[in-house]
């Protein structure tokens, strides 16, 4: 497996470009809660930084105690640290990747420095008015992209797990929102959630399925099994 290293904030560094951000998303898959994303300013010039940020790489191939150990120590090396998320209702308004870009760029004026220039997972984002590169495989290929993409997955986990309190029927806290058999099983008993994507294509092999806002709650449902 490719491990990331600085090849590309290097050759920025080197055109005079100091604070170089790497942006990625997390979360751009889920059936329900927001498509996050972060922005991680490394340092330029720390000959021992990739020695440090040992085992950062893209947040997939990684843990949850792994990601949640790498989060802290990404914080205490970054130079700034950025994070954007945006929720069910506008991805279900502006689709996906609208919504994806607007959480990068809001990871972005989180930051508590101005970056001269991004690198970005795979997109641009042309609202930004910041040089930029999209990188293909970038949390691959950049140390501070991977360091974005699990400062990413990590604050989306914790939202989830934090919804798990107050919907405890759906398992966020094991799925985090994504497509699983259980998560399947708790909507269709349990109907969906103004925190489900209720657009999305999964949802339209429900019959009659309404807007979260209409769907029965769960007691409602449990009384017309039985009758009352």
């Amino acid at each position: 497996m490719r491990l990331p290293d600085l090849g590309l904030e290097v050759a920025a560094w080197e055109q005079g470009y100091r604070l170089v951000a790497g942006v990625d998303e997390a979360g751009r898959g889920a059936w329900a809660g927001p498509v996050a994303a972060a922005a991680v300013i490394l340092p330029p010039n720390r000959p021992d930084l990739r020695r440090r940020l040992d085992g950062v790489r893209d947040s997939k191939t990684l843990s949850a105690r792994q990601r949640d150990a790498l989060f802290e120590i990404i914080h205490g090396e970054a130079v700034a640290v950025g994070v954007g998320m945006v929720d069910p209702d506008a991805i279900v308004a502006g689709g996906i990747m609208v919504a994806t870009r607007q959480a990068m760029a809001a990871a972005i004026r989180e930051l508590s420095y101005r970056p001269d220039f991004l690198l970005i997972d795979y997109l641009r984002l042309p609202q930004v008015d910041i040089l930029q590169r999209g990188v293909r495989k970038g949390d691959e290929r950049s140390l501070s992209i991977a360091a974005a993409s699990i400062v990413a997955k990590v604050s989306r986990d914790r939202l989830m797990v934090e919804m798990a309190d107050a919907l405890p029927h759906y398992g966020f806290e094991r799925h985090k929102g994504y497509g699983t058999r259980a998560h399947w099983a708790a909507i269709r008993i349990h109907g969906a959630t103004p925190f489900h994507r209720y657009t999305w294509a999964p949802f339209r092999r429900l019959k009659a399925f309404g807007r979260p806002s209409l769907v029965a709650s769960s007691r409602e449902r449990s009384a017309e099994r039985n009758g009352s």
